[in-house]
């Protein structure tokens, strides 16, 4: 007996009903359909970063996000001031796509779209700390700010000659003002760790003053709750969910760069052995996050926050963005795997609403996934996965054959490597 074949399923798992069922056809022999290759990779992942940010940073930067965005909130909301989603879509958005905004402008239709996008980008900020705008974000109400406000400082040390230096100086003094009223928040003994100590990194980074203590105490927290091969850790115990992804891969890198960049004399602390301990426990974990997508793109729904979709893959970005990927991974073989798992995720149109903005939900609009502190806001952290756009079409990450990866190559009857815990 066949069983029915529902379409929707098909074309999120990329294939076409002609590919599905015909006899001879590659699907049909267990054959994996051919990979696209890196244009085709780039332009996918430009227009996914083209649909998140044209609704935010269009409307914000006119003054216009809160008048005409209502955000949807999860079912189980916890009754916070619901402004808090402002801020999280803003700083979440624009770290994602700030290595993309940082590169050079030029005369094709991706560098007008970055011309765009950037100015929008500086508009926003400034709106973003102006009392008298619209749009200025609720810095000073409910402990989420502490969170958020990190990407939004991470975001201005992934660009600084695209998104910092080109702000007025008042902009500039009132970003300062906000980042430094937000010590106010005592962060708990987890992640959030993290948050307070990216925005000291980043008054750092400018010469304004910081507070060492919070840098210190984060990282010193961090390595002892490292649980090993590659995995840290939310606090003083496991949580198995992709917080890694999310959190404390990219940020204690990002941190300790800055530091090491810097080379401040405040304790014993050699910022630039642990940045090298800590980009190898990123790769590692990358080793983790490249094994488990699956043949078709897909991946495990683990953990706290599924709805931030495809930003589990940030460390993936992170490292091609930064020239760091391990040895064990091909450029073409990562690319392959990350562009699998969006057009997995993004297959289904409910992602966005009729509207254009991201929706609560995992590979399609599901609301009842959301958290209680989870709101469309929330959603944009999915804009970390295309950090890899931070590197120009004609790198080698965009321009290698496209390789199968671990998954594909292992249920397709090939040889691929075996895999053993590391000590570091």
């Amino acid at each position: 007996m066949t069983m029915p074949v529902d379409r929707r399923t098909l074309l999120a798992g990329g294939l076409t009903l002609a590919a599905a069922a015909a006899p001879g056809s590659a699907a049909a022999q267990g054959t994996p359909a051919p990979l696209p290759d890196g244009p085709s990779d780039r332009a996918y992942a430009l227009d996914l970063l083209r649909r998140m940010a044209e609704p935010v940073l269009g409307r914000m930067a006119r003054g216009r996000l809160r008048a005409e965005w209502t955000p949807e909130l999860s079912p189980t909301w916890d009754g916070r001031n619901a402004g808090v989603a402002y801020l999280e879509a803003f700083g979440r958005l624009i770290d994602g796509i700030a290595p993309w905004l940082a590169l050079p402008d030029d005369a094709t239709a991706e560098g007008r779209l970055r011309t765009r996008l950037r100015t929008q980008a500086l508009e926003s900020y400034t709106h973003a700390v102006d009392p008298k705008s619209p749009d200025y974000l609720l810095w000073r109400g409910h402990g989420q700010a502490l969170v958020d406000s990190a990407y939004f400082t991470s975001a201005l040390l992934r660009a600084p000659d695209a998104l910092w230096k080109p702000l007025d100086e008042r902009t500039k003094a009132r970003i300062v003002e906000e980042i430094k009223g937000l010590r106010r928040i005592s962060p708990p003994y987890q992640n959030w760790l993290l948050f307070a100590a990216m925005n000291e990194a980043f008054l750092f980074s400018i010469g304004e003053q910081w507070d060492p203590m919070r840098v210190d105490l984060t990282i010193k927290k961090m390595l002892e709750w490292y649980v090993g091969d590659g995995w840290y850790g939310d606090g003083e115990r496991f949580h198995f969910d992709y917080y890694n992804s999310y959190v404390m891969h990219p940020m204690l890198v990002q941190i300790l760069t800055t530091m090491a960049a810097g080379e401040p004399h405040f304790n014993n602390l050699n910022a630039a052995e642990e940045l090298a301990r800590a980009i190898r426990r990123e790769q590692r974990y990358a080793e983790h996050l490249e094994r488990m997508i699956a043949p078709d793109g897909s991946y495990a729904a683990i953990g706290r926050s599924l709805t931030y979709r495809t930003a589990v893959h940030q460390p993936l970005g992170h490292l091609a963005w930064k020239g760091l990927l391990p040895d064990t991974l091909a450029v073409g073989e990562v690319r392959a795997a990350t562009m699998a798992a969006q057009r997995r995720v993004f297959g289904d149109p409910s992602n966005f609403n009729a509207e254009g903005f991201l929706t609560i939900g995992f590979a399609r609009h599901q609301p009842g996934l959301g958290d209680i502190y989870s709101n469309a806001g929330s959603m944009y952290i999915a804009s970390e996965s295309l950090i890899a756009l931070g590197l120009p079409a004609d790198n080698p990450y965009w321009t290698a054959p496209p390789l199968p990866w671990t998954m594909r190559r292992a249920f397709a009857g090939e040889d691929f490597r075996k895999d053993y815990y590391v000590q570091y």
